[in-house]
């Protein structure tokens, strides 16, 4: 009897999409990210924005710095445990990334892309931006795209989405954009209602009918036809449509141009072995299954103001059967660390890990916001002490070490793999006595030094 294989590991990922209007972020998302749902955390965030102000000034800064939705974005999850994994921006459009500190040595192969539409492909504001993966040996991959405006333009549409499959991200041994396990397309589509006039679309909202809409809607109406669509799976459009409102209201435009409202605003994915096995139904087992996504919830969040667009998410279940189970790199702290003497980690690596001389172990708080924001690193070639055919170990020096203490992770980052591949568990590191009690007794004669205290020690 043959061993069974790995069980089925369930991620819950949350995807949103917002076109934004050129807006700050707003002073809250914990209902956006669905942070106070009783069940299960996420696992994954992706968040695809529009229009994220993209003037000359702020995209120049925003290329130097991260730009202020990234880090509003990392401000809110990385004390809940996520890191910011890749992003990509072009102009206006902006994907995101986050993960669990748990999934990083499973996260491979990540690179992004982006695909210019606008002005016959010479310009950023329409298009799309794109991120994939091996998550846990499985290709995923991301699409964020704002597609061109206005009711007449949905061959222009179409066409566009086509232009953005056909992309091809550099590197070898790279799935094309279709032949990845599990493909997610959203954003700004720009897909409208045709035919109804605006009086039939509003009565049909006002009445909660949004059935009645659904055989006008541009983007079903063209997945009938279009057969590169047909493969993508939408959840029910069971909400009132995204676009167009007053700002700061859910109030349908009052503007002269009164535009008709629309399911802008999209979330669709393909599945690639469902696509493949929809000609053999009876032949395909749920045991050849390696991979499935469960929409669990398809919604738009009303409360949000700041566009005329609201934003909408879609809360998945991935099942699927890990064809990664070991991590490249394991690594530890050895013994107690402390601020006051140098220390030393021991890694060890698989036999077929591709080691290059560039790779460094950062230590990080673990509040952690991206790879770059480590407190300090150690080149494991320059800075290793001891080999053997088990393990590695480094040194890093107590200089580099926070005085402070507290609580840290060390993670191991692949120059070869451009990633994480190890990640240690969470571990204290003890503060600098001697340096502590000496700020403490400066404080105390820097108290004692003030105005105030010198005239009430002279009273006595």
């Amino acid at each position: 009897m043959e061993p069974a294989g790995p069980a089925l590991r369930g991620l819950r990922l949350h995807l949103v999409t917002w076109n934004v209007g050129t807006a700050s972020p707003p002073p809250d998302v914990t209902s956006l990210l669905q942070l106070n749902s009783l069940g299960p955390t996420m696992d994954m965030y992706v968040i695809g924005l529009q229009e994220v102000n993209s003037r000359i000034t702020n995209f120049l800064s925003d290329l130097a710095f991260d730009d202020p939705w990234s880090i509003f974005f990392m401000t809110v999850l990385s004390p809940l445990g996520y890191i910011k994994l890749s992003s990509v921006r072009m102009q206006g459009l902006l994907l995101l990334i986050f993960v669990k500190h748990v999934h990083l040595p499973f996260i491979r192969d990540i690179h992004t892309h982006y695909t210019r539409t606008g002005l016959y492909g010479y310009w950023g504001n329409k298009g799309g931006v794109t991120i994939r993966m091996s998550l846990y040996g499985h290709t995923v991959c991301f699409i964020n795209c704002h597609l061109p405006a206005h009711m007449e333009n949905t061959e222009q549409r179409l066409d566009d989405f086509e232009k953005i499959l056909e992309m091809q991200f550099e590197g070898e041994n790279i799935p094309s954009t279709l032949d990845h396990d599990i493909l997610f397309w959203f954003g700004d589509l720009n897909f409208r209602i045709a035919d109804y006039g605006i009086h039939f679309v509003r009565e049909s909202i006002n009445n909660k009918r949004y059935n009645l809409l659904w055989e006008k809607d541009q983007l079903n109406m063209a997945k009938k036809k279009e057969a590169f669509l047909q493969e993508f799976i939408e959840g029910p459009l069971q909400f009132k449509p995204t676009y167009k409102f007053d700002l700061y209201s859910d109030v349908y435009d009052t503007s002269e141009k009164k535009r008709k409202p629309a399911w802008t605003d999209r979330i669709l994915w393909r599945v690639k072995n469902l696509c493949q096995h929809a000609s053999k139904e009876g032949e395909f087992s749920e045991e050849e299954q390696t991979i499935s996504v469960t929409l669990n919830n398809y919604i738009s969040h009303m409360s949000y103001g700041i566009s005329d667009h609201k934003p909408v998410t879609g809360t998945f279940g991935l099942e699927l059967k890990p064809l990664l189970t070991d991590p490249l790199i394991t690594l530890n702290p050895e013994g107690e660390w402390s601020a006051e003497h140098d220390v030393l980690i021991r890694y060890s690596a698989v036999p077929e890990f591709p080691s290059s001389a560039w790779d460094w172990i950062g230590l990080f708080k673990v509040a952690f916001r991206h790879v770059n924001d480590y407190v300090t690193y150690a080149w494991v070639e320059d800075d290793e002490i001891s080999s053997n055919k088990d393990s590695k170990q480094i040194y890093m020096s107590a200089a580099e070490i926070p005085d402070t203490g507290g609580e840290f992770l060390l993670c191991y980052y692949s120059n070869n793999l451009q990633a994480i591949v190890g990640i240690s568990q969470p571990f204290q590191i003890q503060p600098n006595r001697t340096l502590i009690e000496k700020d403490l007794a400066q404080e105390e004669n820097s108290w004692m030094q003030t105005p105030d205290n010198l005239e009430s020690h002279n009273e006595f």
